[in-house]
């Protein structure tokens, strides 16, 4: 086991902008300062832990400032090539020519790490993305040590896993303490629209029954194992590609689905694990040959802990997979997808429909929509006019500028100004944001704890029904 330093390590990464076009950037390290404890800090302030930061997610969340976060945070981590992309990504950030952040990053590096966090506790929020089979364990040290959680999804993989959560969950009940995933879809706007006019019963009418070949709701998702991300080719770690410690793809992706079923289809209603019935699940495998695997990891070969997995000379990962279910008797479909790689110009996809009464809502990201998740309507009823007054008066309030063009096959495209197209990393800022709200107020929304608990019953028990013969 490495020796732990006796004191944070910091590191400077507010340095002149030099040697930025090399993969290793130098760090300045110095003496910490004394360290701090709860009891020092101020009390309302967020000051973040990032504990075992594993998935470029955990480095996302720093893109950005936010007044009501501490500017230093604590890292506890193993040495390795995973906290180096961590630090690299935030020096980037630190270093960028246009709105630069100002993050003092403070490490503590041994394979105690989680001990160490628990031990010196200099902040109150454990911020975790990485091993997913690992997550529940941390989850619950952090709760049963008083500290608030904000992970990234999923929190569980398995239905063992999930049985933990609602320990975990009640544990933080009791001790006033919150535990949030990263729900960064309800923070895209094609989403946030189609939501939104699905709750306008005279454009959209209600959600059908829907039936298992042709359901009320669908999420599809296509997802690619090499992207680039912030403008640099994203390396995964290569325990990414061992299910045992990332997760099926119906237990992992599909979080953000499901989430979405129930965030739009039952806006701030309660939910229970009584109001799912699964139909039916299947999962399957990507392939990818050596050279892909060293592009995706920068890895030679495949590690020892993956040869189980090899077919031949080529790598099976289990990141498909598609479910079928009730919700409250309304029939949802969710699927998953994972490629090596996309075409070029293309991108990680969606497809979103719901189907209304009145109307159908749909979001397509195709080659017609430049990749770029588009919102269309289909009327069923003509009722044209009450479209129109939805889109220019009812959602100008809160969406400025929307407008609607009439298309030629009878559909309309939902005209969103380019302003809210963020992208997928700005929407980490953007549920960081919601968290601190929440964690400011000292409440979360009702529905949002038994609706977690009801987003991991779904998907693991989606997994437990895909695996039996």
């Amino acid at each position: 086991m490495e020796q732990t330093m006796s004191k944070f390590e910091p590191m400077n990464i507010k340095l002149r902008r030099l040697f930025v076009l090399f993969p290793l950037l130098i760090f300045q390290f110095c003496n910490a300062p004394k360290e701090d404890t709860m009891e020092n800090s101020e009390k309302d302030k967020v000051i973040i832990m990032s504990l075992d930061p594993g998935h470029f997610h955990a480095g996302l969340i720093h893109k950005t400032m936010y007044p009501k976060v501490d500017s230093t945070v604590y890292v506890f981590a193993p040495e390795g090539n995973e906290l180096a992309d961590y630090l690299q990504r935030i020096a980037g950030y630190n270093l960028r020519e246009e709105n630069p952040t100002s993050w003092n990053i403070q490490v503590e590096k041994g394979e105690d790490y989680l001990e160490q966090m628990i031990s010196k506790k200099p902040g109150n929020v454990m911020m975790v993305a990485g091993k997913n089979d690992q997550k529940i364990d941390y989850i619950r040290a952090a709760i049963a040590n008083g500290i608030h959680v904000y992970a990234d999804k999923p929190l569980v993989i398995n239905q063992a896993g999930f049985k933990e959560l609602i320990k975990a969950f009640e544990e933080a009940a009791q001790k006033d303490l919150m535990l949030y995933d990263i729900m960064t879809e309800r923070f895209e706007i094609s989403s946030m629209l189609q939501r939104e006019l699905s709750m306008l019963p005279e454009v959209f009418g209600d959600l059908e029954t829907g039936t298992l070949e042709n359901p009320a709701i669908t999420k599809e998702s296509v997802h690619h194992f090499f992207k680039y991300v912030s403008g640099q080719p994203l390396i995964r770690p290569d325990w990414f590609f061992d299910v045992n410690k990332e997760g099926e793809g119906i237990v992992d992706v599909t979080t953000h689905l499901v989430d979405l079923i129930q965030w739009e289809a039952f806006p701030e209603m309660i939910l229970d694990t009584t109001d799912v019935r699964m139909l039916s699940a299947k999962r399957w495998p990507t392939t990818m040959n050596l050279d892909e695997f060293k592009k995706a990891t920068g890895k030679q070969s495949y590690p020892e802990f993956l040869q189980d997995r090899i077919r031949g000379e080529k790598l099976e990962v289990f990141s498909n997979g598609e479910m079928n279910y009730t919700l409250r008797g309304k029939h949802a479909k969710v699927s998953v997808i994972w490629n090596f790689e996309a075409p070029e110009g293309a991108g990680d996809t969606h497809f979103s429909m719901m189907r209304g009464t009145k109307a159908n809502l749909i979001i397509r990201q195709g080659k017609e929509e430049g990749y770029k998740p588009t919102l269309y309507i289909v009327l069923l009823e003509g009722q044209e006019k009450a479209m129109e007054e939805a889109v220019n008066n009812k959602l100008q309030s809160t969406f400025p500028g929307l407008g609607l063009e009439k298309l030629k096959n009878g559909e309309f495209l939902v005209k969103i100004p380019e302003r809210y197209h963020v992208g997928h990393e700005a929407h980490f800022a953007q549920v960081t944001e919601r968290f601190l709200e929440y964690f400011e107020s000292k409440k979360m929304p009702d529905w949002e704890v038994p609706n977690m608990i009801v987003k991991y019953f779904t998907t693991t028990k989606a997994l437990e029904m895909a695996k039996t013969p």
